[in-house]
């Protein structure tokens, strides 16, 4: 039986309850709305909007590939985004109407990727910055939703251009400054011309990465990859000064805020946010952050100040105790190759690259981080009991640590030559089975006084093990390997019951609750149901039209299972018929991993940019 995979529009779409992530290497992607309410943020191809007082999220779909830039305007009203796209096509600015959180108009261009954007002070244009391949600045008549003129951003003789800023007065007159250029522009409506004049910054050479204008624009700030800070005068264009004249910031100036008491806070690339004096750059006051510092955002007359970092952490500070950060929001930002969560608690965890983080699930609230550094945590499971997390690593350890505290309890040296690629714990909580990158399933018996010790090995898988789920009564297990098999173990007597071959690299393997049937899903996109005691193919389904499929998992009454992977749609599916339910769009990296959390009602599922989505799962649970 071949079915098709439900790319179908008439499908119902999953309602989405809350996203974990923030892409925090968008250079001053973190902005506070002027409603003083509303965080805007990106997130792979998403806008989100986040409200600070009771912390609901709300999204802007439209944009095909990952948000490279995003601007609002003074009075609020518009809200704009650009993205990245492939080598040859165009990239989109998108101008969204803010009350109506709808998409205002859609503006092509700028090749590849849009580098920068930025409102003029009555709304009347938009300015926008095409990236490396591009090169050139346009302006845009918002109300006409057209061109006005455009132009290269910077002289033959210059590099790249890297960030503008619009006149906080003035309609006509913007700034931008990257590589060895600054030009102020002044726009000439009548011939529809916009004209360029170099600023004169002496023998200085630098990198500009950001623009800073005071509010009177009578001068403006400019950020430099060697850590200092030039004063310009914008009606000459000429240097007024340049500092500090000592100690500059470290790894470069990424982003610059001018407070109202005229003093600047700067924003490095060490991780520094720095209070210095708008004279003589003199530090006044520093506090150091988690990741390089990337956004400043001031909420009302900057009282407030939310901070982002490229790690993906947000930081909100009150003016007056600059010295006491609060981490408001934080998130993987890396791939995530796994999540679990127990029933017993209202909790799940995830691995990404060098860390284990555990979730509340209803608030999206981290609340453990446990971290081995310069290591990858290839996969994870918690124990039934709730007593202990069991995890996987890329150095070939097996690492045992406490939920509560992140404590470690055991590692496992040498439990595979290749790298632990797959692991779980029985129901007894009394084993672990691993499967490792050249292919052996180990399995390790836990003892007293945090001792183990390996029980058996069994080595017929010839490539990595990629995913492995044990029965109930702990008698049998499964395990899914890419060399386009899957075992069904024997774990008493540790010898192989069936085999299960297509020409696939499995990626996932899930038995049916009442454990007659296993599914399974891989590279080829096919779901395969197959018969457990003698491994007969039961049914095919089509599970995606582009993309290999790498989470799978059914939920506790058997009817639903749900599949994630390349194409980056979440697929909710009816076992017996094999037909889609519901779809979720809202990743915009592939779908690592989905989960269905405390008694199936919420689901869960990670990507490879690091996000993790939270949806409603909308079918209710046979109580029989």
């Amino acid at each position: 039986l071949l079915t098709m995979a439900g790319d179908d529009p008439d499908i119902p779409r999953l309602e989405l309850e809350s996203v974990i992530g923030f892409n925090g290497h968008v250079p001053r992607g973190l902005r506070v709305h002027p409603d003083r309410d509303h965080l805007i943020y990106p997130l792979g191809c998403t806008v989100i909007l986040k409200s600070l007082t009771d912390g609901k999220q709300e999204f802007l779909h439209g944009h095909t590939n990952n948000v490279s830039c995003v601007a609002v305007s003074k009075t609020g009203c518009y809200v704009g985004s650009g993205q990245v796209t492939f080598m040859g096509f165009k990239a989109d600015i998108i101008i969204w109407d803010f009350a109506k959180r709808a998409i205002y108009a859609r503006l092509t261009l700028h090749s590849a990727k849009v580098e920068a954007l930025s409102f003029s002070p009555n709304d009347m244009y938009l300015v926008s910055l095409g990236g490396q391949d591009d090169g050139s600045i346009a302006v845009w008549n918002i109300e006409k939703k057209l061109a006005i003129c455009g132009n290269p951003a910077s002289a033959h003789s210059a590099g790249q251009c890297l960030c503008l800023q619009y006149s906080n007065t003035d309609d006509n007159t913007f700034i931008t400054a990257g590589n060895g250029t600054l030009r102020l522009w002044e726009l000439d409506l009548p011939n529809r011309k916009v004209r360029p004049s170099e600023c004169q910054t002496g023998k200085l050479k630098r990198i500009i990465k950001c623009i800073e204008i005071a509010e009177d624009d009578q001068y403006f700030f400019c950020g430099t990859t060697s850590g200092d800070i030039l004063k310009m005068n914008m009606k000459t264009g000429l240097l007024n000064s340049c500092g500090p004249a000592k100690q500059k910031f470290s790894q470069g100036v990424n982003v610059l805020k001018i407070l109202k008491s005229q003093e600047i806070l700067v924003g490095s690339g060490d991780g520094c946010l720095t209070l210095c004096s708008g004279t003589t750059f003199k530090t006044l006051k520093r506090v150091q952050l988690e990741g390089a510092v990337t956004s400043i955002a001031m909420r009302g007359e900057g009282q407030q100040l939310l901070v982002g970092t490229d790690v993906s952490q947000m930081y909100r500070f009150s003016y007056t105790h600059l010295e006491e950060p609060e981490l408001i929001s934080s998130s993987h930002s890396s791939a995530v190759t796994a999540v679990f969560s127990t029933s017993i608690f209202w909790l799940f965890a995830t691995c990404s690259k060098e860390d284990i983080r555990v979730w509340h699930v209803d608030r999206s609230k981290e609340r453990l981080r446990i971290t081995v550094p310069n290591m990858t945590c290839n996969a994870l499971d918690i124990m039934v009991d709730g007593r202990s997390i069991i995890s996987a690593w890329n150095d070939g350890k097996i690492r045992v640590f406490a939920p509560e505290s992140g404590r470690t309890l055991l590692v496992i040296d040498n439990a595979h030559s290749m790298g632990v690629t797959a692991i779980a714990g029985t129901r007894d909580c009394k084993k672990i089975l691993s499967g490792g990158g050249e292919g052996q399933v180990r399995v390790w018996e836990l003892q007293q006084g945090g001792c183990h010790r390996l029980l058996e090995t069994m080595a017929e898988h010839k490539a990595t093990v990629t995913d492995i789920q044990i029965k109930k009564n702990d008698k049998e297990c499964v395990t899914a390997s890419s060399d386009g098999a899957c075992i069904i173990w024997d774990l008493v007597r540790y010898v192989r019951n069936q085999i299960v071959l297509a020409n696939t690299r499995f990626r996932c393997v899930c038995y049916h609750p009442e454990e007659y049937q296993i599914i399974t899903s891989g590279t080829d996109r096919k779901i395969g149901y197959w018969e457990v005691y003698d491994g007969a193919a039961i049914r095919e389904l089509e599970g995606s039209q582009s993309g290999a499929i790498n989470g799978m998992h059914v939920s506790q009454d058997g009817r639903y299972f749900i599949t994630g992977g390349d194409d980056k749609l979440v697929k909710v599916w009816s076992y017996s018929e094999g037909e889609v339910t519901h779809v979720g769009a809202g990743h915009s990296g592939s779908i690592t991993c989905v989960r269905l959390c405390g008694s199936s009602r919420t689901l869960v599922t990670t990507s490879s940019d690091g996000a993790i989505l939270r949806w409603r799962f909308p079918h209710p649970l046979s109580s029989d």
